[in-house]
């Protein structure tokens, strides 16, 4: 089975998230989509962080209506903080039987280089990126990558959301 990896911290979940999972179960190879909700992300600041259980109960509710795309705390019992590279191993050993393919924004694929382990992940698993306007020119002509260029952008993040919560 192909399942797609879409990782993050969900801090809070909002309808980008929702919409980017809908059109990408719906428009992809993948026969399911794992919305992974990270404990804690090394790139990003613990402290701004919701309890993990609510924002997974959060992503649960978000996506309750979505036919094969599931919230997973998968990450909750791993060493933190979490790493992708870590996480997909682990993910491999538990489901051997399953082809992952991480996706990812193009924000994120713009400082793939800072990530742990980048060059393992790179040449091990697919990975789709959905528009976000910012890319890294150093590992564009990777053939594992593939650009959903077709998919809804949406203009919302999590950061304004907390920062207009005055949550920041």
């Amino acid at each position: 089975m192909k399942i797609g990896i879409y990782g993050g911290s969900f801090n809070p979940v909002h309808f980008g998230h929702v919409g980017l999972a809908k059109w990408v179960i719906e428009n992809t190879d993948l026969d399911e989509l794992w919305l992974l909700v990270s404990p804690n992300n090394p790139l990003k600041p613990a402290g701004l962080l919701a309890p993990e259980e609510e924002r997974l109960a959060a992503v649960q509710e978000a996506i309750q209506d979505i036919p094969h795309v599931l919230a997973s705390d998968f990450e909750f019992s791993l060493p933190r903080p979490s790493y992708t590279a870590n996480t997909l191993r682990e993910l491999q050993k538990k489901f051997p039987e399953h082809e992952f393919t991480l996706v990812i924004g193009e924000d994120n694929l713009a400082i793939f280089d800072q990530w742990k382990e980048y060059e393992y992940i790179l040449a091990n698993y697919r990975i789709f990126v959905y528009p976000r306007n910012q890319i890294n020119p150093n590992i564009l002509n990777n053939p594992n990558i593939v650009f959903l260029r077709e998919a809804p952008t949406f203009d919302i993040s999590s950061t304004a959301i907390r920062h207009s919560q005055g949550r920041l």
